[in-house]
């Protein structure tokens, strides 16, 4: 019988996380919040335990409270059968320094790796959303004698500037033959021109080569000790790096559209479209994949429910995802994510937006293309990412794309009689589902019409006819 490779998986949880500020303001980026129901981190250690690797040590540094709150009320292993999963914080463990980068947290833990005696180390990030057998990629690892490899997702060449570009050897393809970060060009890939192998962040090591790398990288001066940036080209260099195709990788229960989906979500925008991508009748990342589970911490937060509200005004969502604990009391959501115990009152309207634990939207309030934190109540009749010089004046973050940012617990003002009357004309709009659905039926627009007029009534809103069936 073969031997049995031991594996020791390395989570890198450390980051700050600044381009999603002002989502990390008070935690870890690996911390945030996502999909309703998660935590980033969820999908990375969900890829390693479903991948059969069951002893995992977490690195963390920036803010990590409430992630390590997480990782030790959710993920909970057998030690009797030696498994864990252990968050690690910087302890200075070489030096008084922090740490310094990925790869020098990895070299201020190395006690880890050797408590463990591992023959292979699984480094992965914990900021990205993607599913991924682990034991796939360690199995080209092995097969192939290369000392360190590389997780590589396929991207358009016109991305190549926004990644860690992998460029391969003309006559091995599994062979790196330069790692170039953030390039301003690149070749395409030979099967596709138009496209090229960027990292993943996802690392397959011998363990014994990755310490004598680390040893080596803490004794230069020219490092910036960054696993992508160098430690992968020390590797190179030697001729001993490896990549691996995700596109090869094979998850049981996928499908077409979502088997190679992989989104980084370091940037607002970014993170936004990636709740985006989970609300489609089919789609784009299947989160109901039962065969291979994203595991979270669960809550005890009732059902959902969905109530008539005040002058029977329907409480109703569509095309969203809705977590345990919310309530929809005659308000309407539409082609959004609402996370554990969110409140949506009277006539309110929640459009393309994405809301997190707790939030409390007021009577008649609107809110639109925006992310709102923890803990924030929306006044009645108070309008958000309807108007972006209004909300930056409120101290809100607006994206460049016009995504309006409410950090967790911000306070939102009384909304005066303007801001009344800006949310005042979006409260009888028909979603545009229901106008789908009634598109070649008279008689439904009438009444779907006549429902929206319903709703602005409710909270003292006087609709003209004619505007009563447009959005």
């Amino acid at each position: 019988m073969p031997h049995t490779k031991r594996v020791l998986a390395i989570v890198l949880a450390g980051g700050e996380g600044n381009r999603l500020m002002p989502l990390t303001a008070d935690r870890a980026k690996p911390a945030v919040p996502f999909a309703g129901s998660y935590r980033l981190i969820d999908f990375a250690l969900s890829n390693l335990v479903n991948s059969h690797y069951l002893q995992i040590v977490v690195l963390t540094q920036y803010k990590s409270h409430s992630l390590d709150r997480h990782i030790s009320e959710t993920w909970r292993m057998s030690t009797q059968l030696g498994n864990y999963v252990a968050s690690v914080p910087a302890q200075q463990r070489v030096g008084k320094s922090w740490f310094l980068g990925s790869a020098n947290a990895i070299y201020q833990s190395l006690n880890l790796i050797h408590d463990a005696n591992p023959d292979i180390v699984v480094v992965v990030g914990a900021d990205h959303v993607y599913r991924m057998d682990f034991a796939q990629m360690v199995a080209q690892h092995v097969h192939s004698g290369a000392r360190a490899s590389v997780a590589a997702v396929r991207q358009p060449l016109h991305m190549a500037d926004q990644f860690g570009v992998i460029e391969v050897d003309q006559n091995d393809p599994q062979k790196i033959a330069a790692f170039v970060e953030k390039p301003s060009s690149t070749p395409g890939l030979a099967a596709d021109p138009t496209q090229f192998l960027a990292s993943m962040g996802n690392y397959v090591f011998d363990a014994d080569a990755l310490v004598e790398a680390l040893h080596v990288d803490a004794e230069r001066l020219d490092t910036k000790h960054d696993m992508g940036g160098d430690i992968i080209p020390y590797f190179v260099n030697k001729g001993e790096a490896g990549v691996y195709d995700f596109t090869l990788n094979d998850i049981p229960g996928s499908t077409e559209r979502d088997r190679t989906y992989w989104r980084d979500v370091g940037t607002i925008d970014s993170f936004y479209d990636a709740h985006m991508d989970l609300i489609s009748p089919v789609p784009v990342f299947n989160l109901y994949n039962s065969e291979w589970p994203i595991y979270t911490r669960q809550t005890i937060s009732p059902p959902a429910k969905f109530v008539r509200g005040r002058g029977n005004t329907v409480g109703t969502a569509l095309d969203s995802i809705v977590a345990n604990g919310v309530v929809i009391s005659g308000g309407i959501v539409e082609g959004s994510v609402l996370s554990n115990d969110v409140y949506v009152d009277t006539s309110s309207r929640v459009i393309d937006s994405v809301l997190m634990d707790k939030v409390s939207i007021g009577e008649g309030a609107v809110v639109r293309r925006a992310i709102i934190d923890k803990n924030v109540r929306v006044p009645a009749g108070a309008a958000i990412g309807l108007d972006p010089e209004l909300d930056r004046a409120r101290g809100f973050k607006v994206t460049d794309s016009g995504i309006t940012v409410l950090s967790k617990g911000q306070e939102v003002p009384e909304p005066g009689d303007a801001e009344r009357s800006l949310s005042a004309a979006n409260l009888h709009l028909v979603p545009d589902a229901v106008k789908a659905a009634s598109e070649n039926l008279p008689e439904w627009q009438e009444s779907t019409a006549k429902a929206g007029q319903a709703h602005a009534a409710a909270v003292g809103v006087e609709v003209p006819a004619q505007q009563s069936s447009t959005s």
